[in-house]
């Protein structure tokens, strides 16, 4: 079920990771994620990307090292 969901109103420490596909990139950055086709992207409430990780495990453990609670948007 796809509810939306302002995370705004959940508050600061809330982040929110979800897959990119690599095709969708500038290449600089296509080049740069090699055989990858998709990556995921790090967010803020307030929308603001904050990282870009090679993978999902990776992105929650980065959210979590600066007191972050990761959330999945897909």
């Amino acid at each position: 079920m796809n509810t939306p969901v302002d995370l705004r109103k959940l508050g600061a420490d809330i982040v929110y990771v979800k897959p990119v596909e690599v095709a969708s990139l500038p290449e600089d950055l296509r080049r740069q994620a090699g055989t990858l086709e998709v990556i995921y992207s790090v967010h803020d409430a307030e929308g603001t990307q904050l990282a870009l990780v090679a993978d999902r495990r990776i992105a929650f453990a980065l959210a979590r090292q600066h007191d972050k609670v990761p959330v999945r948007v897909h």
